[in-house]
């Protein structure tokens, strides 16, 4: 049943918050004592407190997943027993998946119809995907010489560290989650600060869908402290994460001062979409570049936040384009009708707003441009479009993170291609086109994990997710995530 406005407020209103990690399967206090004061961006309220948890709770996690690891009541266990756990732990995730909205879209300001209807709802279908595809995965018999056989198997790694961005709290953790336990791994995850509630919850879950104790841990915390102290950690196996670039470089560094772990990093993006003229419906293309850009407050790795559009449809399409953004104006998001939410925190729109005020001075705003306040908070911004600005300007370089995107002219396919990749990412790309061959030729030739093609920012279940260049590298999604968190071991046995 769809909630009013009125009954999702209510429901905040009722909503429990406990910000205690999970450790072992149970909730305990942080031995630090200190606590991390959380709002709500759309609000300015304080509405939780969060355990400052340090290097000691991350070794009191990283010990429970070992022994659980260890005691092979998962990791040993048929894959037709994960099975059955993960799609138990699918039951309950949907079971509670307004909490759930509601947890995501209290603590980072995203429209509680996309949280309620995609985000929960996304996550409980991946687990029960991974779920299915535990008991689909096949081992190897390769060709030995006569009198021997070699069995080649994939196996877990052990104990995973996950750290998540704030922008999709629910969905990012589900993304490694689901496949490292899938495969039979260990978990601890580093849930952001900005928005750590969801993930908390998905601890309590699984111990209640009868996962054993200790394979899922979460601790809570600053990046700098719970995050380094996972990097660092002698029996982190793996280290997944999704963040900026700067961190992952800095987990890199980790990673080889400590046990070599392996890592699978997504990182940063700046993602183009380049419209040319022979676009069969130029409407279309600008509604589509209005949700690639503007979505989640355009708080998007992927998000397709530099367009470029073959001059002889630029003018139409900037209006086209103008006019689309009007579906994504800010309002409160807990209001179901709402285009927007806030950005995360006020302190982040400050530093999304200066980037406008400079885009001001050095260009044109054809859309919005405006910061209102709403609820009492200035954490809203609309969306904006910037034209006019050299190809240097940070509105082309660096990843804003928020609701503004660059619209610029092109004249020949060959530069619209050299603009496109003209960034330090890879992490994804767009383009419209009524040729099927340029439609290939083009995509063959930007640089990105994912091209989209008529579309913008395409992604699956059943289809790989990660960059190129300084977007990172490994793939969530698809059973190649599943990857991550495995490696082949050869059994080789002789007979003659």
């Amino acid at each position: 049943m769809t909630r009013t406005h009125a009954e999702w407020k209510a429901a905040a209103a009722a909503l429990e918050f406990d910000g205690r990690p999970v450790i072992g399967g149970v909730r305990v206090s942080s031995r630090t004592g200190k606590t991390i004061e959380k709002r709500n961006p759309a609000t300015g309220e304080v509405i939780s407190q969060i355990h400052d948890c340090d290097t000691a709770d991350v070794d009191d996690a990283v010990a429970a997943a070992r022994a659980a690891y260890e005691a092979g009541g998962w990791s040993q266990a048929g894959a037709g027993f994960r099975r059955e756990r993960l799609l138990e732990f699918a039951r309950l995730i949907e079971e509670h998946a307004d909490e759930f909205a509601l947890y995501d879209t209290l603590d980072m300001g995203k429209p509680i119809r996309e949280s309620s209807t995609i985000d929960a709802p996304g996550s409980a279908a991946l687990y029960r995907f991974y779920a299915e595809a535990i008991e689909k995965q096949e081992d190897l018999i390769p060709v030995t010489p006569p009198g021997s056989t070699a069995l080649v198997t994939r196996e877990p790694l052990g104990v995973i560290g996950v750290i998540v961005a704030w922008n999709y709290p629910l969905e990012i953790a589900t993304w490694k989650v689901a496949p490292a336990l899938a495969a039979g791994n260990a978990v601890v995850v580093k849930p952001p600060v900005e928005a750590s509630h969801s993930a908390l919850l998905l601890a309590d879950l699984a111990v209640e869908a009868g996962i054993p104790a200790g394979i899922l841990n979460v601790v809570p915390g600053r990046g700098s402290v719970v995050g380094k102290a996972l990097a660092l950690h002698q029996d982190i196996d793996m280290l997944a994460f999704t963040g900026s670039t700067e961190v992952a470089k800095q987990l890199q560094q980790y990673a080889g001062q400590s046990n070599m772990k392996r890592l699978a990093l997504e990182a940063g993006g700046k993602s183009s979409n380049l419209v040319f003229a022979d676009c069969e419906d130029l409407a279309l293309a600008a509604e589509k570049a209005a949700f690639g850009s503007f979505y989640n407050q355009g708080e998007v790795c992927s998000a397709n936040s530099r367009i470029f559009v073959e001059r002889p449809v630029y003018e139409e399409f900037l209006k086209l384009y103008a006019k689309a953004a009007q579906a994504y104006l800010p309002g409160d998001p807990l209001d179901p009708e709402c285009g927007s939410g806030s950005l995360v925190s006020e302190a982040h729109a400050d530093s999304v707003w200066a980037t406008i005020e400079n885009a001001r001075r050095d260009g044109t705003i054809v859309a919005g441009g405006n910061r209102p306040e709403i609820n009492g908070s200035r954490a809203f911004i609309e969306p904006t479009i910037v034209t006019d600005v050299p190809a240097d300007h940070e509105v082309h370089t660096r990843e804003i993170f928020g609701p503004v995107a660059v619209v610029a002219p092109f004249d020949t396919e060959e530069e619209a291609i050299a603009a496109a990749n003209e960034t330090p990412y890879g992490l994804a790309a767009s383009l419209w086109t009524g040729s099927f061959s340029r439609a290939h030729r083009v995509s063959a030739r930007l640089v990105a994990g994912t091209v989209s093609v008529n579309t913008v920012d395409a992604l699956g279940f059943t289809t790989p997710f990660g960059g190129f260049k300084q977007s990172g590298f490994g793939r969530d999604l698809s059973v190649h995530a599943l990857e991550n968190y495995t490696d082949y071991k050869t059994t080789w046995m002789q007979w003659g």
